[in-house]
């Protein structure tokens, strides 16, 4: 329930990570790497909006009362005798635009506590898939090298990574001399997200799909506001509205995640879903070759080439699993990259995995010297490799891998890492600075 309202899964959606629901692997693939790419935990809204009657939702959000209090160790300018650094102590608080403050304030677009139990959660789920249920990961990481962990550099996607990784692999189950790192970048090097900063062409490209959006969904969104415009100050409910359709959407959404009692009128399926499908169009789906390259291109040749490295040195690359907490924005553009997005937007914590598998072959079938072969082969060529594409629990099975020999006869959720290799390089800017100098 949330206020007095039942949740219909249409509002309030959630997509935890389904250890139980983890399909069995077809036999003879062994997992070789993990790559996963996870949207953050539940946050406030980024934006004050609806803060007025009738709608009534809060400005402020007092959900943020996990790490307020910290501790970090200095060097001491003052103790040279070699004992203990001394510790800085500050509590962290959140000051109104009057000057006051207010006991577990979040900030606008802040991770609350319901967002840190999420992706807490999240970890544990990772060490229950990969570590106890699959037995592909240690169960206590002996090498820093194993597990490659990297956020967005932004708090509420640095945080979420944080907690990530301390369900997966908290201290009481690293090796004593590991510790794990959490990797970020500066934003005009940042590839796992659509850098519209480090690339002004695709800036365009995205305000050109956002007014084709609000051309097409614009009139359809008018029967809306006989329901809504009344929250909003009366103005009419579109695309490219002010505020944004999706921005109240986010707005909603968020405070439904936090159990804040929304208008009757959004827990309507068939309001949120025009709302939704009209929010998606503008934001997440890309139809042109040139937007899906500029955006995810990176981002995937990098998964290729980590792989093709896995491949090559097998046992020699200590490198398993790959986890990125980033942004809504991400996993629908992956999908979309591959055809595959549904047009709902990514809830908190919901994750796209690629899974790179080896074939194995049957010793028992060829001879002590073809085994050793095929061994050294296979160990050098990507021929008997399959990726397996994942999202919010579900096998994706790719458009690109439809045809025969493009994937594991009867499994079309593998497709050959030729195949993914293939459609990558395709999809791969062979001059990123030329390609993202603006065209008019």
């Amino acid at each position: 329930m949330v206020g007095n309202k039942p949740v219909d899964g249409s509002l309030l959606v959630e997509e935890p990570l389904d250890v139980e629901g983890y399909p069995d692997t077809p036999a003879g693939l062994k997992l070789e790497q993990v790559h996963v790419y996870v949207r953050h935990g539940e946050r406030t809204p980024v934006r004050n909006r609806m803060a007025n009657p009738p709608a009534s939702i809060p400005e402020l959000w007092q959900m943020c009362t996990v790490a307020k209090r910290f501790r970090e160790t200095v060097e001491s300018t003052l103790t040279s005798d070699g004992s203990p650094a001394e510790g800085l102590w500050f509590k962290k608080s959140v000051e109104m635009r009057d000057g006051r403050t207010a006991a577990n304030l979040c900030l606008l677009g802040e991770l609350t506590d319901v967002g840190k139990e999420s992706t807490y959660n999240f970890g544990i789920a990772l060490r229950k898939l990969y570590v106890e249920k699959l037995g592909f990961l240690p169960g206590i990481l002996q090498n820093d090298k194993q597990a490659y962990f990297r956020s967005t550099n932004i708090p509420r996607t640095i945080e979420s990574l944080e907690h990530i990784v301390h369900g997966l692999y908290p201290q009481t189950w690293c090796a004593a001399d590991v510790v794990p790192s959490i990797l970020v970048r500066n934003q005009v090097d940042e590839d796992i997200i659509s850098n519209i900063v480090s690339c002004p062409q695709l800036g365009l490209l995205e305000l050109q799909f956002a007014a084709a959006a609000a051309a097409r969904w614009n009139p359809r969104l008018e029967v809306l506001d006989k329901k809504l415009s009344k929250y909003i100050n009366g103005k009419p409910f579109r695309v490219d509205g002010s505020p944004r359709a999706s921005g109240i959407l986010d707005t909603v959404r968020s405070a439904a995640a936090h159990g804040i009692q929304v208008p009757k009128e959004f827990w309507d399926p068939e309001v949120i879903r025009l709302i939704e499908s009209a929010v998606s169009d503008e934001w997440f789906t890309i139809k042109s070759e040139e937007g899906r390259r500029l955006g995810m291109g990176r981002l995937l040749a990098d998964v290729s080439t980590k792989m093709l490295d896995k491949v090559k040195e097998a046992d020699e690359d200590p490198l398993k699993i790959l986890v990125y907490t980033t942004h809504d924005s991400t996993l629908a553009a992956l999908c979309s990259t591959f055809d595959v997005f549904d047009d709902k937007w990514p809830p908190f914590t919901s994750s796209v995995t690629f899974e790179l598998f080896k074939k194995q072959s049957r010793p028992e079938q060829q001879s002590g010297l073809q085994t050793l072969l095929g061994t050294l082969w296979r160990s050098h060529s990507s021929e008997g490799h399959y990726v397996r594409m994942r999202y919010k629990n579900k096998n994706m099975v790719l458009p690109i891998c439809a045809d025969e020999g493009k994937h594991l006869p009867g499994s079309p959720e593998f497709c050959t890492f030729s195949a993914f290799q293939q459609r990558v390089k395709e999809l791969t800017p062979v001059n990123w600075a030329s390609e993202c100098s603006p065209r008019t």
